[in-house]
């Protein structure tokens, strides 16, 4: 018998996460139940196309995510992530709220929280350590 093994070498995927604050609030995103680490908390945000800068794509999936318009500032973390599903590197940007009404368009719930109240929710893994940096 003859075995072979099948070796798939996923190439990092670069993500950027908004960290949205306002009055000492902090948005997160919980993910739909039906996308991996589903129902999980994160900093909303996706992937990076390749036309893009990391700014242009975190003002489009905010857009996309959350109908809101943001104000992307300074970079304030940058983690990588991998299991046997994802490969990714996470860019973290602070940011502020411009305009728009948040409308939850892909995310099961969105929550205003202090620093304080991070540990009453179940983050995704890579934004758990970024945490602390805030």
């Amino acid at each position: 018998n003859n075995i072979f093994i099948k070796c798939i070498i996923m190439k990092s995927q670069d993500v950027v996460a908004a960290i949205i604050k306002k009055d000492g609030l902090y948005l997160i995103a919980q993910r739909n139940r039906d996308k991996y680490m589903g129902q999980r908390w994160e900093f909303p945000g996706g992937k990076v196309e390749s036309d893009e800068t990391f700014q242009e794509a975190l003002s489009r999936e905010i857009e996309e995510e959350l109908s809101i318009q943001i104000d992307v500032h300074e970079k304030i973390a940058q983690e990588k992530y991998k299991d046997d599903k994802i490969n990714v590197t996470l860019h973290y940007y602070l940011c502020t709220h411009k305009s728009g009404t948040t409308r939850l368009n892909e995310h099961e719930n969105i929550a205003w929280v202090t620093k304080n109240n991070f540990a009453n929710y179940v983050f995704v893994e890579g934004d758990g350590n970024v945490l602390s940096l805030l």
